[in-house]
């Protein structure tokens, strides 16, 4: 089972991959050190056996076996360390260097192969007679036959004794690189998890509400890159929780304003004198009006959850728009003579094919029309003017009204956002009409100067028709 933490894993895997590189440099070198030593010793014993036996085969070569052998042994150096054999041609010891006639039978594979091609070596892995050793064996001849061998063998066990110890103390070299890469994969998992601990700790006190809490950016990398996008999505989420909470106030305030107006008129109805007909008639028609407000604050209220909920679905059908640009005109006339504001067009004369839902781009242009009613003083004017631009219906409601100040242009038609004008609304009209152009696969876009005027631009797609357009189902 491997740790469930990141730092576990880290020093685990840091661990284990030092460990594993450690142990396959480790045999390497033990590999190495035991071919560099015991080839080394093979090929001195090659190099004196090959001397030795140019040099007897060359000046006794009338000697008899026996008589080499005993030539041989008086001609050994003191400081011969090597153990020196005469065998006979069945491979059995005639002399040693130890002066002793054995008679013993050499049976190792280098005795063989001397026998067979002149020359022959041996290794041994495990022991012979108690101990490994090295052993040459090279022929003696006599005018080109072989009448005895000349060996040389000496003990390996030195050798091993001494490889031994190298690779004890490699062992040794490579523990100590084992705990100081342990030691290191502590102080790389603490770097690398410490950052990761903090964010999580900051995320979790995000997920209560502290908001203001914000990610320390330790490192330029994966992580620093994180804890910035932590901050991001912080500043992000307080800007939002700031316009819902300026929404819901403003809402409040709008729904307020006239329920406190049809109570009013309510009571005073109740405790006055329904004979006095102008005056019924003045709180009928002011609760009627603020009823409408209630409304249609409602049905945005509504509208806007259904958007957000993804339960909207508009039902398009082909239809000219022009023919609701002009309803529009007749609607809003009586409302431009009533607030003293000149309304003026200016339509095609050609169709303008849309593929849409009626009702919905309905609503977009009632809102827009109200909107620039709204915000423009008496004595101002609203143009409604729409062409073709190639495959594009471009519609825009212009008006010379107040204007949107440059701060609040760039978050216009964002959801909960309402901006600093004091004018009645709920702040979702803009949203909502956004939502439904885009869903028109179309663009709604605002440009605006603060003191000089406002235009709504509404892009939809031209539909390509081939005969006369049918008239929109209401």
């Amino acid at each position: 089972m491997l740790p469930k933490g990141i730092r576990s894993r880290l020093i685990v895997y840091i661990t284990l991959m030092l460990l594993l590189i450690v142990l396959l440099l480790e045999g390497v070198f033990v590999v190495a050190i035991h071919s560099y030593y015991l080839g080394s010793a093979m090929e001195t014993l090659n190099s004196r056996a090959r001397t030795s036996v140019t040099f007897f085969n060359k000046y006794l070569e009338s000697y008899t076996l026996k008589e080499r052998a005993r030539y041989i042994l008086e001609n050994l150096s003191s400081e011969e360390s090597s153990k020196v054999e005469v065998l006979s041609p069945d491979g059995k010891v005639i002399i040693n260097s130890l002066g002793f006639s054995s008679g013993e039978q050499v049976t190792t594979p280098d005795v063989h192969d001397a026998l067979l091609s002149g020359r022959g070596s041996f290794q041994s892995i495990k022991p012979v007679n108690g101990e490994r050793i090295l052993a040459v064996s090279v022929a003696l001849t006599d005018r080109g036959s072989t009448v005895g061998l000349l060996r040389y063998s000496v003990s390996a066990e030195p050798l091993y004794s001494v490889i031994l110890t190298i690779a004890l103390n490699a062992a040794f070299v490579g523990l100590l690189v084992i705990g100081f890469g342990f030691v290191l994969s502590l102080i790389i998992a603490k770097r690398i998890v410490g950052p990761i601990q903090q964010l999580t700790g900051v995320a979790k006190e995000m997920a209560t509400g502290n908001f203001a809490v914000r990610a320390a950016k330790r490192y330029d990398d994966e992580v620093g890159t994180l804890a910035v996008t932590l901050n991001y999505m912080s500043d992000e989420i307080m800007k939002s929780e700031k316009l819902k909470y300026d929404f819901i106030s403003s809402v409040t305030h709008e729904l307020r304003t006239p329920l406190t107006s049809i109570k009013g008129w309510g009571e005073t109805l109740l405790v006055g004198d329904l004979s006095d007909k102008q005056e019924t008639l003045q709180g009928l028609e002011v609760m009627t009006g603020e009823t409408d407000r209630l409304i249609g604050l409602v049905e945005d209220l509504l509208d806007f959850s259904k958007f957000q909920a993804g339960e909207i679905r508009i039902v398009r059908q082909p239809y000219d728009l022009r023919g609701l640009l002009e309803d529009m005109l007749l609607q809003f006339r009586y409302r431009g003579q009533t607030k003293q504001i000149r309304l003026y067009a200016d339509l095609p004369d050609q169709p303008l094919p849309v593929d849409g839902d009626f009702n919905r781009l309905k609503q977009v242009f009632v809102n827009v029309l109200d909107n620039a009613f709204k915000f423009t003083p008496a004595g101002g004017e609203v143009r409604l003017s729409a062409e073709l631009r190639g495959d594009i219906i471009q519609v825009t409601v212009a008006d010379n009204g107040e204007g949107i100040e440059a701060t609040d242009l760039a978050q216009l038609g964002n959801k909960f956002f309402k901006g600093r004008s004091r004018q009645s609304g709920s702040g979702l009209g803009l949203a909502i009409c956004k939502e439904i152009i885009e869903l028109h696969d179309g663009h709604l876009r605002i440009e605006s100067e603060f003191t000089v005027g406002t235009s709504v631009i509404v892009e939809l797609p031209r539909y390509e028709v081939e005969q006369h357009l049918p008239p929109p189902s209401m």
